[in-house]
């Protein structure tokens, strides 16, 4: 994530596509754009505005290029453009997908959280999807208020989904193109055939497999008929310079700030003091040699921290089609921190890798494959051992399921996990949580201190049942629109929890991690001498 220089200002051709609302058809114009570009021999890279790991999978299977998250309230604005920078260099152009309405986000009274605010934290150029079904002219008033409601916002361009015909489709452009004074770029017919499948568990798979290729075919064929390709590349074309500053050097820029402050507090007596008697800050011979010995002993200890330092623990990582939510941005993170990352399936019959330090169970759909996650002893007794030794645990929703004792599926069928959180989980068929969330540590453990907050999200169907409810070690206070609840698990060195945490929220806590896992390595190597 981090460079050492910052980034020349030019211009990097980019788009937002957003919708007027949930099902508009903005996945669906999305990927079809992603594709027609792609099969153009443009380089493409994706982005999805949001919490959001499945749209993101649909990017990459599309551009052959892992797609990115953009969260503006998760991290800070200064963190989305370099994210954005830092994945758009070298590509022809960027697409980067809204979530729910233009304007839809964490706070109903402003656009934190909305595809709006990362469209005006990265001057990109919107255009907006629009569902037209039985609407003629009133088309155009829903999109002069798009537009009226943020008039520092770049509607760029519309495109109209859903269509009945060419000749309605002609008008709705006629009236939109005369009230809001923006180019209607393209449109798609009313095909029931064309709905990306619902979100379900098991879409990654498909995905994976192949199966969903002549759908994004359907899409690509469908904006290239429907849509002016030539206009909309020149629209991404028009979007300003976009400069980002390495993140190390906003951190150099703080701790040079920073002392210069320390500096400045120094009182001008004493300044005074060194000025008007050097003689007293000279030292005696004894004391020099002393000093010198002092430093040769100080500069022995520094090789040797550097030495353990250069030592790059090893994380762990489940992930196929059972353990794949992770943003790339925690794991690239972690690398920065000094970390070698080392992945595994556990639905494959593999154990914990051998050489590990820490544990990372990311969430997925654990519930899909409960059966062939219970009869891999090998993961489940590998998990255990690692709880026995203290080993640095760190699970997000699908993995916290995994450490509870049972996990009894949408059929009412019971599996047996690995018994490490003393609870059950049980599928339901409908949602038990969703939204952004604020998580506060209960207590210290190896990622956080007491008091130390991460943002993200939860997103889930199942619920998690403690055997004594009064006992629960919780990792987090989390803060939701519902207000404030205890969340997860936190032994000290098992961290688990329904939350999926955004590392970039609080790039400290990845070091923490780190650091932690040097020491289980440490630990580990002093019980064998």
């Amino acid at each position: 994530m981090t460079s050492d220089k910052p980034h020349a200002a030019h211009v990097r051709p980019r788009l937002i596509i957003a919708g007027t609302g949930s099902g508009a058809g903005k996945t669906t114009v999305t990927l079809g754009l992603m594709k027609a570009l792609a099969e153009r021999g443009l380089r493409v890279q994706g982005f999805k505005c949001g919490p959001d790991y499945i749209d993101p999978t649909y990017h990459t299977a599309v551009t052959g290029r892992a797609s990115r998250n953009l969260d503006a309230w998760m991290t800070s604005p200064e963190y989305v453009c370099h994210t954005f920078v830092q994945a758009a260099d070298g590509q022809d152009i960027s697409i980067i997908e809204g979530v729910m309405g233009l304007y839809d986000g964490k706070d109903p009274l402003s656009n934190t959280g909305s595809t709006a605010e990362i469209a005006m934290v990265t001057q990109t150029p919107v255009i907006l999807v629009v569902d037209v079904r039985s609407m003629a002219r009133s088309a155009a008033a829903i999109v002069l208020g798009f537009q009226q409601l943020e008039p520092e916002l770049n509607i760029a361009g519309v495109i109209v989904n859903r269509c009945g015909s060419a000749g309605h489709y002609q008008i709705v452009k006629k009236a939109i193109e005369q009230m809001c004074d923006i180019p209607v770029v393209g449109w798609l017919k009313r095909e029931d055939d064309m709905s990306i499948p619902e979100r379900h568990l098991g879409l990654v798979p498909a995905i994976e497999r192949g199966e969903l290729d002549p759908l994004f075919q359907r899409a690509a064929d469908a904006l290239r008929e429907g849509a002016d390709l030539d206009l909309i590349l020149r629209i991404a074309g028009a979007a300003p310079p976009l400069e980002s500053k390495s993140l190390v050097s906003e951190l150099e820029e703080q701790q040079l700030s920073d002392d210069e402050k320390r500096s400045q507090s120094v009182h001008p007596s004493e300044q005074d003091q060194y000025q008007q008697e050097p003689q007293q800050q000279l030292m005696t011979h004894q004391n020099q040699q002393d000093h010198q010995e002092k430093n040769e002993h100080q500069q022995h200890q520094e090789r040797q921290n550097d030495q353990q330092h250069q030592i790059r623990p090893v994380i762990a990582i489940a992930r196929d089609a059972a353990f794949n939510f992770y943003y790339p941005d925690n794991l690239e993170l972690l690398e920065e921190a000094g970390a070698k990352l080392t992945y595994f399936s556990p639905i494959a019959g593999e154990g914990i890798p051998a050489d590990a330090d820490s544990i990372y169970l990311g969430g997925g759909f654990p519930e899909e494959f409960a059966e062939a996650i219970a009869s891999n002893h090998l993961f489940l007794e590998g998990l255990r051992q690692a709880a026995r030794q203290h080993m640095p645990v760190f699970a997000e929703c699908g993995g916290y399921m995994v450490l509870a004792e049972t996990l009894t599926d949408r059929q009412g069928v019971t599996f047996n996990m690995a018994g490490i959180v003393p609870a059950h989980v049980q599928m339901q068929t409908t949602r038990a949580a969703l939204g952004y969330r604020e998580a506060s540590a209960v207590q210290d453990s190896f990622l956080l201190e007491k008091g130390d907050i991460l943002r993200g999200h939860e997103f889930h169907y199942s619920t998690m049942t403690y055997h004594d409810s009064d006992t629960i070690p919780y990792a987090y206070e989390t803060k939701g629109m519902r207000g404030l609840k205890p969340e997860g698990y936190n032994s000290g060195h098992i961290l688990a929890g329904y939350t999926h945490v955004h590392l970039g929220s609080n790039p400290a806590v990845a070091n923490r991690w780190v650091e932690h896992c040097r020491m289980y390595r440490q630990s580990k190597q002093k019980d064998v001498e």
